[in-house]
This record gives structure tokens, C-alpha cells and sequence, in this order.
């Protein structure tokens, strides 16, 4: 494939999938553009529908949709697709358990020209905490491809968020996406990082800055929900302690969900995330991450106070 955007890669993969299967369909809200809904119009423009500037309606559009036995997915920038549609999401989709494929494109930070308000930081919470609902979040356009034929195959709501930008895979290319399963990147003795999307990369990087100093395991949370609970303890093993590492609020996100895991547990566990607060505007992708403290040198900061 060699794709390094998950944008990209997400566009091909429904496109691929299209062809296998008459039954999906695709919805944008005026960015298919963006989200690459566009891919899927151009191949299958009578199985294609656009909403405009309405999520709400284009989300129960997807939920009749699916009445009819179709699987839709729907598109928008991760801060609209399930902010300006929840209550359509959790009224008729969760609660009916329709086989909808919610996208949030542009997630996290990754929109950093566009400032808080189109940047999605309380997403996974928001996602999360509604029953019925599946929850990826994909390191890289790798597994993002094999994320969107899993969600397929399973019968029920689910939602995925993507990156904007194009960066280097960190997973095998083609390895079937398990829901629910974490999958050890590089093993390590006495520190673990649970990292999910984007940081997942800068959590091996971390790992490899502290080689020699502290032996870091790292492994990819891809699924925030149903996060399997003995899949994660085993992953992490025996080591002193954990860090998570997510784009994403430390309200509600990856952190929550692994403290959750760990509840009982007496190992200390440290969140690197967004610390509460919104967004910003920013001249790079790594100039809003360093404001945030999503970078490299924060997990290994987090690592060594927590070692």
C-alpha cells in the first residue's frame, strides 16, 4: 500500500471494500474533500450522499440507512462528526444499535491551522462513555486500513478518529486488526507506555532516547473501546510502572481507560495528553504538539519521573 496518511489510507480501504460489498455506503458533510469521502464518490457516486453543512442530519441520514441494511459510514472532522451529532448518535444509533461507522477526520491537534475550535481533544471521551459503541484509534495509515475492514465485519456502532497529517508508519503493513486487542511494539522490562494513535510513534522514540538508561516496553492501544482487560495486563507484564500517551484530553481518553484496567493495581501510572484545556492555532503540526506537551521529550520526561 505504502500510504503515511491515514486520511488516505482510509479513503482507499472504503473504496477497496465498495467493490467487495454492495451494502456500503458513504455520507460527507460538505468536507469530502478532507475526510476523502471524495475517493468513494468518484468510484461509487450513486452510493455516495452529500448532506452539506449538517451533520445531524447527514448522522440520521446513516441511521435509516442502515435500517435498510446498508453500512454506512459517515464523515466529518472528528469535532463535528460526534460533537454536532451526538445526540443523533446516542438516541437512534447506540441506543438502536445500527450498524453506523462513525469517522472523525482531523483529530487531536492535527488541525493546527484552524485553532480549538476544529481541533478534537474530548472526542474518545465523549465516544467512549456511550454505550453500544466500538472505539478505534489507529497508530498510522497502516492500521488504519486493516482498522476499517474490522469495523465492517463487526455488526454495531463504531467509531474511528484519524490524523490530518502524513507521517511514518510504525505498524506492519496488512496484520489483521483485532478489536480490542493491544499489541506490544517493542518490548522493555522497566517502564510501559500505553500510546494510541500519532503517539504511538513518538512513544518507540521515547524508548529508544532511554535505551541503555531504563528499558521501555511500548504498546499500541488502538482500540480505546472494548479495551480487553487481561490483554492489557498481560502486555504490560511486570514492569515498575506505566505511562499513557495519547492526542487527546487526560479527561476521559487512553488514560482513563487504562486506570480503569489497573484500578486495583499499586503500580504508578503517569498521563502525557492535553491537560485540560482547548486547542490553539499554530504555524506547524509540531509547534502545537511542543505547546501541549505532546512530543518525544515529554514521554521521556513522564518515564523518568515515573521510574
Amino acid at each position: 500500500m505504502g500510504y503515511t496518511n491515514q486520511r488516505i489510507a482510509y479513503g482507499n480501504t472504503l473504496v477497496e471494500l465498495g467493490k467487495e460489498n454492495k451494502e456500503i455506503v458513504v455520507l460527507d458533510a460538505d468536507l469530502g474533500g478532507s475526510t476523502m469521502g471524495k475517493m468513494f464518490e468518484a468510484e461509487f457516486p450513486e452510493r455516495h450522499f452529500e448532506a452539506g453543512i449538517a451533520e445531524a442530519n447527514m448522522t440520521s441520514m446513516a441511521a435509516g440507512l442502515a435500517q435498510t441494511g446498508k453500512i454506512p459510514f459517515t464523515n466529518s472532522f472528528a469535532v463535528f462528526s460526534g460533537g454536532r451529532a451526538y445526540d443523533q448518535i446516542r438516541q437512534t444509533i447506540a441506543i438502536g444499535k445500527l450498524n453506523v461507522k462513525i469517522c472523525g477526520s482531523s483529530s487531536g491537534m492535527s488541525d493546527f491551522g484552524d485553532g480549538a475550535t476544529h481541533q478534537a481533544i474530548e472526542d474518545i471521551a465523549i465516544m467512549r462513555a456511550i454505550p453500544n459503541m466500538t472505539v478505534l484509534c489507529p497508530a498510522d495509515a497502516n492500521e488504519t486500513a486493516e482498522a476499517v475492514k474490522a469495523m465492517v465485519k463487526v455488526h454495531g456502532p463504531c467509531y474511528i478518529r484519524l490524523n490530518r497529517n502524513d507521517y511514518e508508519n510504525v505498524t506492519e503493513e496488512g496484520k489483521t486488526f483485532e478489536i480490542g486487542k493491544p499489541s506490544v511494539l517493542r518490548e522493555g522490562s522497566d517502564a510501559a507506555v500505553c500510546a494510541t494513535g500519532y503517539m504511538t510513534g513518538l512513544a518507540l522514540e521515547a524508548a529508544e532516547k532511554l535505551e541503555g538508561r531504563i528499558s521501555v516496553k511500548v504498546i499500541n492501544v488502538a482500540t480505546i473501546k472494548p479495551l480487553d482487560e487481561e490483554a492489557l495486563k498481560k502486555a504490560i507484564g511486570d514492569c515498575k510502572a506505566i505511562v499513557t500517551a495519547e492526542e487527546h484530553s487526560i479527561v476521559g481518553g487512553l488514560g482513563s481507560a487504562v486506570a480503569e484496567v489497573l484500578r486495583r493495581d499499586t503500580r504508578p501510572i503517569e498521563f502525557v495528553g492535553v491537560n485540560d484545556t482547548f486547542g490553539c492555532s499554530a504555524h506547524s503540526y509540531k509547534d502545537v504538539l511542543k505547546c501541549h506537551g505532546l512530543t518525544t521529550e515529554h514521554i521521556v520526561e513522564a518515564i523518568e519521573q515515573i521510574i
